[in-house]
């Protein structure tokens, strides 16, 4: 299954477009991520809790866009995006979506 942020595939025909595909997670902050973040915050330097999260939830919501797109018959996902937003306090949500296409061989 080809995933890609472009509208067209260099070389390759769009043959059938299906519609719009989504997955989504919603995750929640690690009380111990929440501690190792407040040091980071007085001395600097990178969250890796925070980042590891965030790799962890896109690739959880790609997988789940990418199953949709098989299920009714894609073969690539084009012009995808990610979208997040706060479903409650500590909890937030990362939104995946694309147009599902069959790409001709």
């Amino acid at each position: 299954m080809l995933v890609t942020n472009l509208e067209i595939v260099p070389g390759r025909k769009v043959k059938d477009h299906l519609g719009l595909v989504q997955g989504s997670t919603v995750r929640a902050k690690h009380v111990g991520r929440d501690i190792a973040a407040s040091f980071k915050n007085v001395f600097g330097g990178e969250l890796k809790g925070y980042t590891e999260l965030l790799n962890d939830s896109r690739q959880e919501a790609i997988e789940r866009m990418k199953a949709q797109a098989e299920s009714i018959g894609a073969n690539a996902v084009l012009n995808v995006r990610f979208s997040t937003s706060s479903v409650a306090q500590g909890a937030a949500e990362l939104f995946v979506y694309g147009s599902a296409v069959v790409l001709e061989d």
